[in-house]
């Protein structure tokens, strides 16, 4: 204690994984705000770039299943964060899952840190793993294996996440908004314990002091415990909706679950099936435990409609820090792109287009920065609307993640079925595509100048085909490239010259005041 009564917090260095993901993004602010240093770990360093934070942290380069990554990456650490993991990345993400945390736990106790922090899954009391869904079923081998290991562990069990962003808000905002009536599987009668991603971070930062002598797993969840029908209908409710009625069938199978919630939501099946099977048993908490050294605040943790109604005022003010897309999708390339110095070289195809713009580079700029989402692809949105269903047809991500933020990207991403690989401010914004492709491909989009300083639009989409299959794609799909390219980079041209026209042709803010100021009095 000093001597105005207050507690001094050690400062501890902590070694965040997953900081490119919805809640380790999220996670890294608070413990720089609680007085850590924070050195993140990442497959991609250059995802985290433009986060705020990011020149706060140091980055290495690694990944969690490479034991000489994550050997570097734990030297000096005092806590270190697990929040990654292989859901949605096909049949054997358990065994990468597993495999994983063996290489964390192991290089974790060479390197004498003194806690490791998990967030993993809450699991029904009473049903043996073996009967699990192989998503909880994992997370809860993950925790056992931390908790065996040499290094005290904290692992803190959750249910549903709500948040803006996260995949189970955005789960229930889409299901609850697009269908007023509703024929739904059984497993929305199944009682649960959401918690609010802010009382999740409260907890995450927290476990960072525990004593040494804690190694065990808390129960974390919100004061309400619900049925998913009962959270759809109070989302309704708190969204300012008509009455949902929804009728609960029991044929729908986990397979038809996930293909039904990727049909309706952004949230892919991949990624739905592990959230749905999770919801067949009951997940309520047994113990609050955590609270003993992460105390409760008043008025926390948070209601579930006062989670609602924060994350709500988040999406519809465009304030949503992190998404469910944060994160790459398992087993994307991450390959060089083709002119880069080293790249292994073969075939690559390139559509490429280049047009004068009547407007400025920041208004081309502009346009081109807030392309996709809703804003559109600006060419043919029923080809575009048509090649999303069928990756989605095929196990893809689809066309319908949209975006993090309406008006401005960043580097890592995620923007409908691309991932934003770079962008440099007023001159080059490159996508990587996302999709299932018999190849890797990418697009990219240019603001220059030419000799005489007028703004040019360049585009230039490239194709590295896998196989002959890759080949066959390209030249099947090449003839519609004039009018989805070619329309794509007329429209973006001249919507960047009707923008600057209407710019040029309003009048002055001042000459708006006056006019409504002598308007007034006659009223």
């Amino acid at each position: 204690m000093d001597t105005d009564g207050e507690q001094h917090v050690e400062r501890l260095r902590c070694l965040v994984t997953g900081a490119s993901g919805y809640v380790g993004g999220r996670l890294v602010p608070e413990l720089l705000e609680a007085g850590h240093q924070v050195r993140c770990l990442a497959r991609s360093p250059g995802k985290l770039r433009d986060h705020p934070w990011a020149g706060d942290v140091e980055t290495v380069r690694g990944d969690v299943t490479d034991a000489e990554s994550v050997a570097a990456a734990m030297r000096d650490i005092d806590v270190a964060y697990y929040l990654v993991h292989a859901l949605g990345s096909g049949a054997g993400f358990e065994d990468t899952d597993r495999d994983a945390a063996r290489v964390f736990a192991e290089q974790a106790e060479a390197a004498g840190v003194r806690r490791i922090v998990y967030l993993g899954g809450l699991t029904p009391q009473g049903v043996p793993e073996q009967l699990l869904s192989p998503h909880l079923r994992s997370r809860s081998e993950v925790g056992r294996i931390f908790l065996e290991s040499g290094v005290p562990a904290t692992v803190l069990r959750a249910a549903v996440v709500i948040g803006s962003g996260s995949a189970s808000f955005e789960m229930l905002r889409y299901l609850t908004e697009r269908l007023p009536v509703m024929v739904t599987p059984s497993w929305v009668r199944t009682r649960t314990q959401p918690i609010g991603v802010r009382d999740v971070l409260r907890y995450l930062a927290g476990s960072a002091g525990m004593p040494d002598d804690v190694d065990r797993a808390f129960d974390i969840g919100g004061p309400d415990v619900l049925t998913y029908r009962e959270m759809m209908r109070r989302y309704a409710v708190v969204g300012g909706l008509r009455r949902r009625l929804i009728v609960p069938v029991p044929v729908l199978t986990p397979g038809l679950s996930s293909l039904w919630v990727g049909l309706v939501t952004p949230v892919p099946a991949s990624i739905a099936r592990p959230l749905t099977e999770s919801l067949r048993h009951e997940v309520v908490c047994h113990e609050h435990d955590i609270a003993r050294y992460v105390p409760d605040l008043p008025g926390r943790p948070m209601p579930f409609d006062e989670t609602l109604a924060l994350a709500l005022r988040r999406v519809r003010e465009a304030q949503v820090v992190t998404r469910w897309s944060s994160a790459a999708v398992p087993g994307a390339p991450s390959d060089p792109l083709p002119t880069d110095p080293d790249w292994a070289g073969g075939s690559l195809y390139h559509d490429e287009r280049e047009l004068p713009v009547d407007a400025s580079r920041e208004a081309l700029w502009k346009v081109v920065e807030g392309i996709g989402g809703d804003n559109g692809w600006y060419s043919f949105p029923l080809a575009w609307a048509v090649r999303g269903w069928l990756d989605r047809f095929v196990g893809g991500v689809g066309l319908r993640r949209g975006r993090r933020d309406a008006e401005r990207l960043r580097v890592g991403d995620s923007l409908d079925f691309w991932r934003v690989e770079e962008i440099e401010p007023v001159r080059l914004l490159r996508l990587r595509a996302e999709m299932r492709l018999p190849g890797l491909a990418w697009l990219e989009m240019y603001v220059e100048s030419d000799a005489e300083g007028r703004t040019r639009y360049r585009q230039r989409a490239l194709f590295h085909p896998r196989g002959l299959l890759g080949h066959v794609y390209w030249w099947a799909v090449s003839p519609f490239h004039a009018v989805v390219f070619g329309g794509m980079a007329r429209n973006i041209t001249q919507a960047a010259a009707k923008g600057m026209s209407a710019r040029r042709s309003a009048p002055p803010a001042g000459r708006i005041r006056r006019r409504r100021g002598r308007r007034g009095p006659r009223r």
